[in-house]
This record gives C-alpha cells, sequence and structure tokens, in this order.
C-alpha cells in the first residue's frame, strides 16, 4: 500500500509541470458613457437621422396623432442645423432650422404665405410639429446628462421621470418645440435604449395631458444611421417670406416671435 501511494505520489509530482491554472473569469465590459459617446458623434457634416410616432389614449381608445421623420447635422459643439417632417390633421409641414434661423413650409402655415412664397422665415422653430412631437432630445449633450442624473441607468437603458420645467432649463430642442402640455410641473416618463457603443437608438417618453384621469400622449422615437454624412441648406432666398398674410397662432408656430 504505501509502495502504490509513493508511486501515485512521484505520478503526480511528475505531471505538476503540465498543470496550467484557470484563467480568473473576464469582469463584465464597462458600460459605455453615452455622454462621451454622443460628444464623439460632434463631427461638422454628419449627423443622425430619426423617425416618431404620436400616440393620443383616452377613454378606452389609443389614436395616432401624428408621425414625423428628420435629420440632425452636427458641428462641433452639437446641433448645427435640423430638417423635420411632420404629418398630422393639419396637413404636411416642414421646418428646417440652422443656427437661430427657422424656415417652415406647409402645414398651418400654407394658406398664410404671399403668392410666389412656400416658406416662413422665424428665428428657429419646433414648427406645429413640435406641439405633438418629441420633447426629450437625446442629442443634446446637457440634455443627455440630466436624464441620466435623475434616471436608472443600465448597460443598454436609462429609464426615469423629468418634468417640462426641468427640460426647459437644459433642451433648447424642448423650449422651442412647446410640446403640448398643461404645465411646466408636469412629469414625463422616459425610456433611453442604448446600442453597445452607449448611442442612444430609441427614446420613448409619455405623460398626461390635464389631470390624472387626462389624456396620455406617449411619442415614440427611433435613431438611426449615426455617422451619417449631412448637409442641410436653406430654402432659395426667393421662396423665402418674413411675412404671413393675417395672424398665426404660436401654437402654431412655436418659437416663431
Amino acid at each position: 500500500m504505501i509502495t502504490f501511494m509513493k508511486k501515485t505520489i512521484i505520478a503526480l509530482a511528475a505531471c505538476a509541470p503540465l498543470l496550467v491554472a484557470l484563467p480568473a473569469q473576464a469582469a463584465a465590459p464597462k458600460a459605455k458613457d453615452p455622454v462621451r459617446a454622443l460628444k464623439g458623434q460632434f463631427v461638422a457634416g454628419h449627423g443622425v437621422r430619426f423617425t416618431e410616432t404620436t400616440t393620443l389614449s383616452g377613454e378606452a381608445r389609443t389614436v395616432k396623432a401624428q408621425s414625423r421623420k428628420g435629420t440632425f447635422q452636427f458641428g462641433a459643439q452639437g446641433i448645427a442645423a435640423s430638417d423635420t417632417v411632420a404629418t398630422s390633421g393639419m396637413g404636411r409641414e416642414r421646418v428646417i432650422n440652422i443656427g437661430k434661423v427657422g424656415y417652415t413650409s406647409g402645414g398651418s402655415v400654407k394658406k398664410l404665405l404671399p403668392e410666389g412664397k412656400t416658406w416662413y422665415k422665424s428665428r428657429d422653430t419646433g414648427g406645429a410639429g413640435g406641439y405633438l412631437g418629441q420633447a426629450i432630445n437625446p442629442v443634446e449633450p446637457r440634455t443627455l446628462a440630466v436624464l441620466i442624473k435623475k434616471g436608472k441607468v443600465t448597460r443598454r437603458a436609462i429609464t426615469g421621470k423629468i418634468t417640462f420645467k426641468e427640460l426647459d432649463k437644459v433642451s433648447p430642442w424642448a423650449t422651442k418645440s412647446a410640446p403640448l402640455r398643461v404645465n411646466k410641473a408636469t412629469k414625463v416618463s422616459y425610456t433611453l435604449t442604448l446600442t453597445s457603443a452607449g448611442l442612444v437608438s430609441s427614446v420613448k417618453s409619455s405623460y398626461v395631458y390635464g389631470d390624472k384621469s387626462g389624456m396620455t400622449v406617449t411619442v415614440d422615437s427611433r435613431f438611426t444611421g449615426w455617422g451619417t454624412k449631412v448637409s442641410i441648406r436653406a430654402p432659395k432666398s426667393t421662396t423665402v417670406t418674413g411675412k404671413l398674410i393675417g395672424e398665426v397662432p404660436d401654437s402654431l408656430l412655436n418659437g416663431s416671435k
């Protein structure tokens, strides 16, 4: 028996150099910083596209109120221009914003333009489409940072709630869009989905318009083509006017006055 044990020990000793320690389990890769990932996209002449759908729910029914699509063009510091097209009961409206200047065509202004003019020039605006559009713009670094701070962050999502008052403090997009609401204290629930690179791929927001038994506004936005080459230009000057025939309600030309 002793002889057998000695042989076993000798055999194990001989095999020892061949034994390799198992590697420690690899740590999970660190989640990307969404704000840093966003700023990395700020290259002149490039941008991102988006599409969105707005629905209104109440009294046991849900209706589609608006669809919108558009493009953001970046500069070194952030959004340099945007081009959006909204379709709703007011018709088809296109809004181009370049810096602090906005151009609106179709929709609520179509019948108010002088003959031969197809664009109304104003300061940058959300147009009537902003009234039912996405209030949360994840392409703005300050806005995204606040959403992260107030929300719960996982590897692929950011969820939380924010008031319109808080949004207005950090988001030029929310301010000029003037989304449908009763007061600034209204809370907006949001869910942002992230790609593996930390970029936002979708935003879903919802809030109650009015009291707790009122209508719920839900906006579902999708972002694609990060880094796409983009060139947004102002309309031809011969088609633009700064005057309208008649008076347009502020609610239809958000931010234009």
